[in-house]
């Protein structure tokens, strides 16, 4: 939108009616009246449009107009009114260059409409000099606010690295514990492998029995790594054959060593394999000293399987921060959302199950990967609690139908979102959570990254059971 010059001026007395305008000077009015022009509108035209420069102040004299803002591709209205002298356009003229001077929202006109447009660039430093202690208290309030609202945002990502840290310590402990109680375990298991050695090394076995001795713990220690995944009748039914056989000779304590053999693989035959190469003179110490070593072998898979767990987070927080990588990279986001997922695990209650539809052809993308990774929290943090611990998050990847963006859906079987409250989600502070719960900038703080950082865009859709929440995010980047 341009001044428009082809319009009519207003008189001072015409001015003066407007509420705007009416407790203004002469001298006040008759600048005003020189500066502006009075333009018709039909009904359906555009007044101004949202994220355009805001060159104009516009003042309503006669007609109906409306304000709307573009959220998520929708033009939603936010008021509709025919009470003349209101304004809208350029209203934030009077910060000059501290604030991008661009139009918040779009005017259209509902009926024929007579608007005064007063350009910008003149009406922002005439309107401080008129009135210098308003404009530092509004200047005041502004910036006041602004800085409130960064400092609740930065509250609420410090509660939510607080919240994940919580739940990756509780991720970490698990494997953890495991490692130290397999470590303890392990350490008496050797000591007992090093007694019962004596009792069979002791001068009563020959070589080539001590040789086939070792060629059967090298077997124990494969059937150990390899052991078969059996179901609680099979683990039964082969712990009972093991425990008859070594029942049948002599071996004490057969119940409690049945368990570890078949947990390490072992089957009657190999049974038979130890009874011939030692006999049943020495049979028991040299079970016991194979059993030990399958013992070990077991622990140290636990060992291992905990720390690569331990690893496996280490790697997801490093991937969910990005502490080691630069802002603004090329990214895979199916990467971002298992990282988010993993690091959100301990927040997901056990009665929700997760979905995962991912293409795995899409094609990396520019982006900010730490504030998409805040996005994904966001959004699954939201979608799980509107689920109250049962439901299915389900997280789908697509090319977008225009096949330049990507598309990650991220939908719930919770309760949706009702119609009245669906046009303000994105509003900063606005929450329906209880007191204390929710701080209301979420999804604002969301809606700033996808859209005015990645130049994408947030799609909702809801209806009870079934609420999706689309972000679209460019292939290519945009400037």
């Amino acid at each position: 939108m341009t001044t428009n010059t082809d319009g009519r001026r207003l008189t001072p007395d015409e001015l003066r009616q407007l509420f705007l305008f009416e407790h203004l000077d002469n001298t006040q009015l008759d600048w005003i009246a020189t500066r502006g022009w009075a333009v018709t509108h039909p009904a359906g035209d555009t007044v101004y449009t949202e994220g355009e420069p805001a060159t104009c102040f516009v003042v309503l004299v006669n007609g109906t107009v409306s304000l709307s803002r573009n959220i998520r591709g929708d033009d939603v209205e936010l008021s509709r009114t025919d009470q003349q002298g209101v304004y809208g356009g350029a209203t934030q003229a009077y910060l000059g260059d501290q604030v991008p001077q661009l139009y918040l929202n779009t005017m259209h006109a509902i009926t024929d409409a007579e608007v005064y447009e007063i350009p910008a660039a003149e009406f922002g430093p005439t309107i401080r000099q008129w009135f210098p202690m308003a404009m530092h208290l509004l200047e005041g309030l502004f910036f006041g606010m602004r800085n409130s609202n960064n400092a609740v945002a930065e509250r609420e990502r410090l509660l939510a690295l607080g919240s994940l840290s919580a739940g990756l310590t509780h991720e970490l402990n698990n494997p953890a514990a495991a490692a130290v109680r397999a470590t303890a375990v392990l350490r008496d298991k050797i000591a007992g492998m090093r007694h019962k050695l004596a009792l069979i090394a002791d001068g009563r076995l020959n070589g080539e029995q001590l040789h086939g001795l070792v060629e059967l713990q090298e077997t124990a220690v494969k059937k150990a790594a390899n052991a078969p995944k059996r179901s609680a009748l099979e683990t039964s039914d082969a712990e009972d054959a093991i425990g008859d056989w070594l029942d049948d000779h002599n071996v004490s304590g057969a119940w409690d060593i049945a368990a570890t053999l078949v947990a390490g693989g072992v089957d009657v035959p190999w049974l038979e394999d130890i009874n011939a190469c030692i006999g049943d003179l020495d049979l028991e110490p040299a079970v016991r000293w194979l059993t030990y070593t399958i013992e070990t072998e077991l622990l140290m898979g636990e060992i291992e399987d905990a720390v690569a767990r331990i690893s496996g987070l280490v790697g997801a927080a490093k991937q969910y921060s990005q502490l080691d990588r630069g802002p603004f990279q090329i990214v895979d986001v199916h990467e971002l959302l298992d990282a988010t997922l993993i690091m959100l695990n301990a927040k997901i209650p056990q009665g929700i199950r997760v979905v995962t539809n991912y293409d795995r052809d899409l094609p990396t993308i520019p982006a900010y990967a730490a504030e998409l990774n805040q996005v994904w929290t966001n959004l699954i943090d939201n979608a799980v609690s509107a689920m109250q611990g049962s439901g299915t998050l389900t997280i789908t990847t697509s090319l977008d139908p225009t096949g330049d963006c990507l598309a990650v859906e991220i939908a719930d079987t919770g309760t949706g979102i009702p119609p009245d409250v669906r046009p303000r989600i994105f509003e900063p502070f606005f929450t329906t959570k209880p007191v204390g719960e929710g701080t209301g900038l979420g999804l604002d703080i969301s809606y700033r990254i996808v859209v005015k950082k990645h130049h994408g865009d947030i799609r909702v859709t809801s209806e009870p059971g079934d609420t999706r929440f689309t972000v679209v995010l460019p292939l290519q980047e945009r400037h």
